[in-house]
């Protein structure tokens, strides 16, 4: 069932009762709907981020630091929560944790690109040198998106108008403060990882958890997406700290 939040500027799927006790947050070009078995049973809800399912995109580009901010919004009348959040989601997350801790009881991850463990390739000659060109006006816009779209990941082509500019922002975003500050705060936090993780992999994932002072869990067979044991796996931690943050004083 779709709920709303923050005088209506957040969509969300509502499970169990009012107040909800967890907050889902989604991947890339997915939605909400993601969590169902992960929150079956529980008075929850699951965020529908802005530009993705029913939720319209922002008008103009956000980071994670708007994100967080309107998550920030949509529970502050039922917070502290156990957040749970998958790639994308958890980027916001992270940085909502870090900035507003009084807001997140608790924290499990699973799939976020938060380190990366070599610095990105420069792009070939010949595409810097079409960007000159399209920069001095010697090459056209549309072949210039062309190229990029070439060379961009599948979530870069299918992503249009604003949400291409909000998913180049999000990617080039740094988290290296957040995980110091999680590291240095009192927030329980779970990372939960896909063996076979190619979008956020497994071994930046297990430095993140490093450098936030975090439980780090690796589920056989995993990939990215939550399916699967890494679904059983997370609703596994979510219910283990759930269970931890109700008995602490």
């Amino acid at each position: 069932m779709i709920t709303s939040l923050a005088g209506g500027r957040v969509l969300a799927e509502k499970h169990g009762s009012t107040p909800p006790k967890v907050v889902a947050l989604h991947g890339w070009a997915r939605d909400g709907g993601d969590f169902s078995t992960v929150l079956s049973g529980l008075d929850a809800v699951s965020i529908h981020l802005p530009g993705h399912g029913p939720a319209p995109a922002p008008d103009e580009v956000w980071g994670s630091e708007q994100y967080a901010a309107l998550v920030a919004e949509a529970i502050a009348a039922y917070a502290p929560v156990v957040i749970v959040a998958h790639s994308f989601g958890g980027r916001v997350a992270v940085r909502l944790a870090a900035e507003r801790p009084e807001l997140v009881r608790g924290l499990v991850l699973t799939g976020v690109p938060l380190v990366r463990l070599a610095p990105p390739s420069a792009p070939p000659l010949s595409f810097r040198v079409a960007r000159w060109a399209n920069g001095v006006g010697l090459l056209s816009d549309a072949r210039m998106d062309a190229l990029r779209n070439q060379r961009g990941s599948s979530d870069y082509r299918n992503a249009q108008g604003v949400m291409r500019g909000i998913l180049v922002r999000l990617v080039n975003e740094t988290y290296d403060a957040e995980l110091a500050a999680l590291a240095a705060g009192t927030t329980p936090l779970r990372f939960v990882w896909g063996e076979h993780d190619t979008a956020a992999p497994t071994d930046a994932g297990r430095v993140a958890a490093e450098r936030a002072g975090a439980q780090f869990r690796v589920v056989p067979g995993g990939r990215h997406l939550l399916e699967g044991d890494l679904e059983l796996a997370v609703r596994e931690e979510l219910l283990s700290l759930l269970a931890e943050t109700e008995d602490a004083p």
